[in-house]
């Protein structure tokens, strides 16, 4: 079942002879459950495209249809509220809250959606992070890998349609890069959670199943199968 689909999507900045072409004519298609990979250089347009996907960033045309909602045709506020409960956003850099412990930045987006918290699904989702010995640890007493686990369970709790990343891996090193990597395709495997992921790195996008490129804005291709 199709879960997310992008038509003829354009992101222009700029006008006349300054006028960048971010997001050229993209059109892609996902399956529930897949694991798609993009991958592209730096200025190609990945990280544009991602923050299009989800909601971040308004197209200056085109569509983004997810769960068959084409999410550019709400108003700012239902927008937020669509992003927050169904889209999964994954940064390289983190940005969790340096105040808040590790349970606390975990369940923050269902305490501003107002949604009460499920105290054993908080603690199984913790144990499938490993992070279950750091919950009142405050991000700065924890490594860069154990902050991405966070930024992953944070963006999985609220079980959204899609789960995007972004260079989820570029701030780590090579270990630390495998074992979010494996956390990644866990939680596409455990919980069939779609995953989309943006990246520079060719070897780290072989593990999903199916990888795109972009390059000048435009999505190349279909995607080949993983075998």
């Amino acid at each position: 079942m199709e879960i997310l689909r992008t038509e003829h999507l354009f992101k222009v900045y700029g006008t006349g002879d300054n006028q960048i072409i971010a997001v050229n004519d993209a059109e892609m298609s996902v399956e529930q459950g897949e694991f798609v990979a993009i991958v592209g250089s730096s200025g190609s347009g990945k990280s544009t495209l991602m923050h299009l996907l989800g909601g971040v960033d308004r197209p200056t045309s085109g569509r983004v249809l997810i769960e068959d909602n084409d999410i550019y045709r709400m108003k700012d506020d239902r927008l937020a509220v669509f992003r927050r409960r169904q889209v999964g956003l994954i940064y390289q850099f983190y940005n969790l809250i340096p105040v808040l412990d590790v349970e606390e930045n975990l369940t923050l987006p269902l305490e501003l959606d107002g949604r009460e918290v499920d105290r054993q699904a908080v603690k199984e989702l913790a144990q499938t992070l490993g992070l279950s010995r750091h919950m009142h640890s405050l991000p700065n007493q924890l490594s860069g890998g154990q902050q991405q686990r966070v930024a992953i369970g944070r963006a999985l709790i609220t079980r959204p349609a899609i789960l995007l990343a972004d260079e989820p891996t570029g701030n780590l090193d090579t270990r630390a890069s495998g074992e979010i990597m494996e956390l990644l395709k866990l939680s596409n495997q455990k919980y069939n959670q779609t995953v989309i992921m943006i990246t520079h790195n060719l070897e780290l996008a072989k593990q999903a199943d199916r990888v795109l490129t972009i390059e000048d804005g435009r999505i190349g291709g279909k995607g080949e199968q993983r075998q």
